[in-house]
């Protein structure tokens, strides 16, 4: 059976196959509010504690800050005409006593979402998931421990990491207090409080699996999940993570999963992402991200021995934009990002989570690699623009004049025309060979490289045209062949680095 990403909001519909419209991809705004009076506790967990016989203390510490919300959706259907309605023959036929003459009239059906949330501030403020509250016109609050349900306003939703603020009228809350998810170890017992299922409040105990945890598809545009055993199902959605301290370290997002249920692999936004996030939502009324203006990939055994890495730690800077802070500030195609900001990057992703967690206008410090040589360079971060969305044009251009590489067996590519250029979206300053066809058992394939995408240098050799791909296909040597390609995606296109195996066999 195929396994699946699953939400954990629990969602019950008043009509069977009824279609909801989900929220689109944007930041909701509530207007600005002074930032509430958070505890935060930035030590790490006692790990020389022996495992005691009983949670008790810690869950009566940490469940009162745990909330049960419902959330009301209103569907409403599109009127249905009767196409006979309107027809004097067919009045005349029936008199007054018209079949289904409601029909002409709009419908409307209530849909319910039952999830959880954590009180993060003793004068109201809940922290829960974005998706158990989107699109809904009423949130009912119920606070662990009493009767008394209250309405919640939506301060703020923030889509990309999942996460959204509510408030209710009410004092001295009994606020959760905050950890430092960043001392977080593999192995730290954690516990998951939440609403599985509409059941009413439940514990659950496991460890912290992992770490990290990206790429998952159909999820987070930032993904930094913690992943844990701690059983986690439907309706846990925006509930605590919690450490053996009682203290906040995650909120409960999502489960991959076979059968729907818990399977030991569960997921939560780290606290700390959702602290910037709550930051910016409750003192702002959005959220603002930093913006290097690189485009950076991971790197691959191959283009670590082409850049002569002595690993594969770090972020390639594969192209640079212009007009950008990292233009301004030196940094250069082909340089290797290992440090931002004095924590160390691991990869393309780890730099991009900890760029869009700075401030604007604030300065960066960047350390990284080039030529073989460490540099620091100072970037003053400007604001993530608005992003339109990503894919890969996969057309290609004419035929007539293209040919078969050499050393890039599979590969075939075209001069760079000015109809190919229109139809692509590829600019005049782009100089090189368009890629019309790869073959997917190729090694360029296994490499990354895709129809549509411009080589502009092979082995560092400037592209100009097809011919010139060729030839300096037939004089590569060497087991790698470095490939700078530049790649449409979305509304934007930069350039990527690519190493391909030049051992002349099929990618297996």
């Amino acid at each position: 059976m195929k396994a699946f990403i699953k939400p954990l909001s629990g969602f019950l519909s008043a009509v069977v196959g009824a279609l909801l419209v989900v929220g689109v991809f944007h930041l909701t705004l509530w207007g600005k509010d002074t930032l509430p009076n958070i505890a935060v506790s930035a030590t790490a967990v006692n790990r020389d504690a022996r495992l005691g016989t009983s949670f008790a203390p810690i869950v009566k510490k940490a469940a009162p800050s745990v909330v049960n919300i419902s959330s009301t959706r209103i569907i409403r259907d599109q009127a249905r005409q009767n196409p006979f309605l309107n027809d004097p023959r067919f009045r005349q036929f029936f008199g007054n006593r018209l079949p289904d003459e409601d029909d002409d009239q709009p419908h409307s059906q209530k849909a319910e979402s039952l999830g959880s949330g954590v009180i993060i501030s003793p004068d109201g403020y809940i922290l829960t998931a974005n998706h158990v509250v989107e699109g809904a016109d009423e949130i009912e609050v119920n606070v662990a421990g009493s009767k008394k349900e209250y309405t919640a306003k939506v301060i703020g939703t923030d889509p990309p990491t999942d996460v959204a603020v509510l408030k209710i009228e009410a004092t001295d809350l009994p606020a959760i207090t905050l950890a430092d998810s960043d001392l977080l170890e593999v192995g730290d017992v954690v516990l998951a409080i939440g609403n599985p299922f509409g059941i009413g409040q439940t514990v659950t105990m496991g460890i912290v699996s992992a770490l990290g945890r990206s790429g998952l598809a159909g999820f987070n545009q930032y993904q930094d999940f913690i992943q844990t055993d701690a059983a986690i199902n439907p309706g846990n959605s925006g509930g605590a993570l919690v450490d053996a301290e009682g203290r906040l370290v995650g909120i409960n997002t999502a489960i991959i999963s076979r059968s729907g249920g818990n399977q030991g692999v569960g997921f939560a936004v780290p606290i700390n992402m959702a602290r910037h996030v709550v930051e910016g939502l409750i003192s702002g009324g959005r959220v603002t991200r930093g913006y290097l203006g690189v485009w950076p990939e991971d790197i691959t055994p191959g283009l670590a021995q082409d850049f002569n890495l002595s690993g594969q730690n770090g972020a390639l800077v594969g192209d640079v934009m212009p007009d950008t802070p990292a233009e301004k500030a030196g940094i250069k195609a082909g340089d290797v990002i290992v440090a931002f900001n004095g924590k160390d990057v691991s990869d393309a992703h780890g730099l991009q989570l900890a760029v869009s967690q700075s401030e604007p206008g604030t300065p960066a410090t960047v350390k990284l690699i080039r030529d073989g040589t460490q540099k620091d360079f100072t970037v003053a971060l400007t604001e993530l623009p608005g992003q339109n969305g990503a894919g890969s044009d996969d057309q290609t251009g004419s035929d007539s004049n293209n040919s078969k590489t050499d050393a890039l067996d599979g590969v075939t590519v075209d001069n760079l025309d000015q109809d190919v250029r229109q139809q692509l979206g590829i600019p005049a300053s782009v100089q090189g060979a368009i890629v019309s066809d790869v073959d997917q058992d190729s090694n360029s394939a296994a490499a990354g490289l895709q129809k549509g995408d411009v080589i502009l240098q092979i082995n560092r050799q400037p592209v100009t045209a097809a011919d010139s791909a060729i030839k300096l296909c037939t004089t590569a040597k060497g087991d790698q062949i470095l490939l700078k390609i530049w790649r449409r995606n979305g509304d934007v296109g930069g350039t990527l680095y690519l190493s391909v195996d030049n051992t002349k066999k099929d990618a297996k």
